[in-house]
């Protein structure tokens, strides 16, 4: 993504007053995050947060139609794009001058674990990230915007820390 440099007066980060009311009120920033999702046909899903649409499937190797990225590939997508926006929101924070943001994202699986005929984890063993950032700062300013950026991305820290998932089974 291009950003435009900043010139002149520095202008309020756009994420400001939104930030300034949690500071106000802390209870404001707790939410909950939901999305619904529903098998369709073959291995398609569709999954539904805040009205907007996503779909999921898996390739024909697995049974799918191959018509959009699967889970394990959404889930790097959820990595690299809370990168961008993270890079972009931190940058703004910091009055870090960024031209460009690219983020690659990958991650080593054995699929027998998701098959179940081998004992290793279903999921990714490893994930690796490369961040690229283009703009007229010195290093040692991308590298302050990087860190604050690894403190702050909701999905790096979900996936960097042990989080607790909860699981109820309703039978209709």
């Amino acid at each position: 993504m291009r950003l435009p440099l900043r010139s002149g007066p520095m202008e309020p980060a756009p994420h400001s007053k939104l930030a300034a009311r949690f500071r106000e009120d802390g209870s404001l920033a707790r939410v909950t995050v939901a999305v619904t999702t529903e098998l369709r046909e073959g291995m398609r899903c569709s999954t539904t947060a805040r009205g907007h649409e996503v779909a999921a499937d898996e390739p024909r190797s697995f049974g799918g139609g191959d018509t959009a990225q699967s889970p394990v590939e959404l889930l790097l997508t959820s990595l690299a794009t809370c990168q961008a926006v993270t890079y972009r929101l931190w940058a703004a924070e910091l009055g870090v001058a960024v031209e460009r943001i690219g983020v690659e994202v990958e991650g080593d699986l054995d699929l027998r674990g998701f098959l179940g005929i081998a004992d290793v984890p279903a999921g990714y063993a490893a994930v690796r990230m490369v961040v690229t950032l283009e703009g007229p700062e010195t290093g040692d300013r991308y590298r302050e915007l990087a860190d604050a950026v690894d403190r702050h991305c909701p999905v790096y820290d979900v996936l960097a820390r042990p989080v607790a998932v909860e699981r109820e089974l309703r039978i209709t």
